[in-house]
């Protein structure tokens, strides 16, 4: 009986109607709802094992591949000839991805800190982008594997080279990217800023510098991927120990599988250090970045 009555009452009631359809309206709303959350995190995952699914496919076709034609290991080996080196050969590989990394991190830091401060000076000041630019271009063109067998006489076959040549070719894009982001600043806002008295100095470090901190960290996922390079190279032409020169004495034995695996475990290193860089930028400049998927 009290059922009936409810329900006379909410079928009489105008309040009572309102009431219904706003329940019912709100049911479809909240599923919807719930099903762009599982979506979203349905992508997250899937965003996650993506570079896996891509690597994994790859290493299955390459192997495929080289078991299909029959290629000689000595030209191209399947990724379980590289495997099974990485194995066989695993201290060499660590004792000197150690010193790659520690001269790559050592020009890497170097270069981090001129290309931050020439950066500044090359966006806040047009005297010396008009002065300075010109000449690190000029020195970018050159081939740092050129400057290498310089390097080597002057600081001989060691550590040294390697370092100096990682910070050559590092520190030019992040130059470029933070001399980018401060010299964009509008030209609105800085007259509004020295309107309210602002001296160009304070413009750059309240404005222009936060302006080009996603600059800088774009930079510096670019920067730490030449820094290897730079390494690499260095090693390759004046060195004593580090990845580069085990790649050469690979190479001089004819042993490819071992050349390989000095080649990942470079990437390895620079796909960690990529993303280290990734994981700073997304909690340092969050905010510039907070809308992309």
């Amino acid at each position: 009986m009290s059922d009936a009555v409810l329900t006379l009452n909410l079928s009489t009631n105008p309040a009572g109607i309102a009431i219904e359809s706003a329940v019912s309206a709100s049911t479809p709303a909240s599923d919807r709802y719930l099903a762009m959350a599982l979506a979203a995190k349905r992508r997250k995952r899937l965003q996650a094992a993506l570079p896996w699914l891509v690597a994994i496919g790859v290493l299955v076709v390459w192997e495929v591949v080289c078991r299909a034609f029959k290629i000689p290991a000595f030209v191209l080996p399947p990724p379980s000839s590289v495997a099974a080196s990485m194995v066989k050969w695993w201290s060499p590989l660590l004792m000197n991805a150690g010193q790659t990394l520690m001269t790559t991190l050592a020009g890497f830091a170097i270069a981090v800190v001129v290309g931050l401060v020439l950066g500044v000076a090359l966006g806040s000041s047009t005297l010396v982008y008009h002065g300075l630019y010109p000449l690190i271009i000029a020195f970018e063109s050159v081939p740092k594997v050129a400057i290498v067998p310089i390097l080597v006489l002057w600081f001989g076959i060691g550590t040294t080279p390697a370092i100096i040549t990682s910070f050559l070719i590092a520190f030019f894009p992040i130059a470029v990217n933070v001399s980018t982001g401060i010299a964009t600043v509008e030209p609105e806002l800085r007259d509004v800023l020295r309107a309210l008295g602002a001296r160009p100095l304070d413009i750059v470090k309240k404005i222009g510098i936060p302006r080009a901190m996603p600059y800088f960290f774009a930079s510096l996922k670019i920067a730490i991927t030449f820094a290897f390079v730079g390494s690499i190279v260095s090693e390759t032409v004046g060195a004593n120990k580090g990845i580069g020169h085990l790649i050469m004495l690979a190479s001089s034995r004819f042993d490819v599988p071992l050349v390989f695996a000095g080649l990942v475990v470079t990437s390895v290193m620079g796909v960690s250090m990529y993303v280290l860089a990734r994981l700073i930028e997304n909690r340092v400049t969050g905010w510039a970045t907070r809308g992309r998927s």
